[in-house]
């Protein structure tokens, strides 16, 4: 690690910062809308996104900083296990080109800003609405948070904030400052923000991993070299745990932990608010089918992203955090003024997805639970109003839980965030295919998988840290098997379970199944068809 501040470095950070900042602000002006105080104009950017800026926008949203520091950092510390995110990510679009069309159909017919819009409508239940709006906010402050530690972390690999021992406020006034910009133009601009953003921090993003795949390597002597040495390292002995530190290569202890991973967090990954949102600010049903068919090349620069990680232990970086380890790599390896463009890929990196997950956080609270609670007949101008300042707070809230807390339980409550957002897909996803399932089952399943998930984490203790008694990981053993597998799949088979028995149950007593507003034209409904009605203007939040 270089002493002082990568003065360098530092500067190309600074003026691509500054760069994306004014982008930022003038996104306001980009597409402007007649009226903008609606939520379909502020929060999904007018339903007018087409197929490439939608396609730089799920990017920017699905491929986080998080994910460029901790995808790499996993393999880094524990090895192969840590490439479970590549087969989700390819598991994920085949999955989604099912369902996303219908989704997207169904809300530009009825107005749908949330996903609990959709199941209000659909079930008829503002309970189980508000069961999935929760969940959505739950899952999402995390995430938002850990968004803040990406940033943080090449802040300190930079060297900007001095040492532990410095006063508080200057370690975390840099943080402190690209928040409060991040605050600014998104309240400002709203979803048109990060939509132009996504263009600068993916393209960055590409280039970065293009070159440090091509360079690195030469620099290390190979990739043969690479390998070698991290099978090295991972056949080691860890005095904490007395078992290897990792390997090359899973065993066979480990495939139900990585199948259930992938699979799991595959059927997760678009239930998240942000995805949503991204999704449903399309122009068309058929912008998503194309976006399901590209989207896939994320997938194959997530797995030459991973490679890092047996990079970084072939240059021999020794950091206590795994998360510092990738932007230790860059600063190692590189010229100072290439690290600083691949730590302004993974700055930008954080600031397009904590814009995106914080006005869909927003657009939850507003629809869900401000207007169907609080006052139900707030005004699109209102309900604009509501979710900007919403925003604002989610913000706050997750710069204060990155500020106070150890940067461990922020990760440990993203894991658990993973956990409880898949228990909203039997009422999402099969609400799109059927009607079949009841509201109160699948209010109970829900009950029941977030008990389970949640009570099943928090006994989980951490293998390498024995101090963490809690919410160690996200694995555990499966009840009736054995195998140790993914909590939060175990949890949804259990969900799933409860709410098919109920529905029989509670359709056998004739219990009142709720009005659904939705017709079956609807789902597959497109912009240009008759009968679908063109989202206006102005008040383009009515429902």
């Amino acid at each position: 690690m270089k002493d002082g501040v990568n003065g360098v470095a530092l500067g190309v950070f600074v003026f691509f910062f500054l760069a994306v900042t004014v982008m930022g602000f003038l996104a306001a002006r980009w597409r402007k809308a007649e009226n903008e105080h609606s939520l379909d104009e502020w929060g999904l950017g007018g339903r007018s996104f087409g197929t490439w800026v939608t396609w730089f926008l799920l990017g920017g949203d699905l491929y986080t900083a998080y994910t460029f520091v901790a995808v790499p950092a996993a393999i880094y510390a524990a090895g192969a296990a840590g490439f479970f995110a590549v087969p989700y990510t390819i598991l994920v679009y085949p999955l989604i080109f099912t369902f996303l069309p219908r989704l997207w159909s169904v809300s530009h017919k009825h107005g749908y800003v949330t996903t609990s819009d959709f199941v209000r409508g659909r079930f008829g239940s503002k309970g189980l609405s508000l069961a999935v709006a929760i969940t959505g906010i739950l899952a999402t402050m995390p995430y938002i948070a850990l968004q803040l530690v990406g940033i943080q972390a090449v802040l300190d690999v930079m060297g900007v904030g001095g040492g532990e021992d410095t006063n508080w406020f200057v370690k975390d006034l840099p943080l402190l400052i690209a928040f409060g910009v991040l605050a600014a133009y998104t309240y400002s601009s709203g979803l048109r923000a990060p939509a132009l953003i996504a263009f600068v921090k993916d393209t960055l993003i590409y280039i970065v991993i293009a070159v440090a795949i091509i360079y690195i390597p030469i620099k290390l002597g190979g990739f043969d070299h690479v390998f070698a040495k991290a099978d090295e390292a991972y056949q080691a002995i860890n005095p904490t745990t007395g078992k290897h530190k990792g390997a090359l290569v899973p065993g066979e202890a480990g495939q139900w932990t990585y199948a259930t991973l992938a699979l799991g967090s595959a059927l997760a990954l678009f239930m998240y608010p942000h995805s949503i949102t991204a999704t449903l600010s399309s122009r068309s049903r058929e912008v998503i089918r194309r976006n399901t068919t590209i989207l896939p090349l994320y997938s194959l620069m997530l797995g030459l992203l991973a490679l890092l990680g047996f990079m970084a232990i072939a240059a021999g970086i020794k950091v206590t955090n795994p998360q510092l380890a990738i932007p230790q790599l860059f600063e190692d390896m590189f010229p100072d003024w290439f690290a600083g463009v691949a730590f302004a890929a993974i700055g930008i990196g954080a600031l397009v997805p904590a814009a995106i997950m914080s006005i869909a956080a927003a657009n939850l609270f507003t629809r869900n639970i401000y207007k169907d609670f609080i006052k139900k007949d707030a005004t699109p101008a209102q309900e604009t109003k509501v979710s900007k300042l919403v925003s604002l707070l989610v913000k706050v809230g997750a710069l204060i839980f990155v500020l106070t807390m150890d940067k461990t339980v922020a990760i440990n409550f993203q894991l658990l965030g993973g956990i409880w957002i898949l228990q909203t897909f039997p009422a999402l996803v099969g609400g799109l295919f059927t009607r079949w399932f009841h509201r109160w089952a699948l209010l109970a399943g829900w009950a029941v998988g977030m008990v389970y998930g949640t009570v099943t984490a928090y006994g989980v203790a951490s293998p390498t840290n024995p101090a963490q008694k809690h919410f160690g990981g996200s694995a555990a053993e499966i009840p009736g098997i054995g195998e140790i597998g993914y909590i939060g799949l175990t949890s949804f088979a259990l969900n799933v379970l409860v709410t098919v028995v109920l529905t029989f149950v509670l359709k056998a007593v004739k219990a009142p199944e709720g009005v659904d507003e939705t017709s079956p034209e609807d789902y597959t409904a497109d912009a240009g068809d008759a009968g679908v009605r063109d989202l206006p203007k102005v008040g383009a939040g009515a429902h």
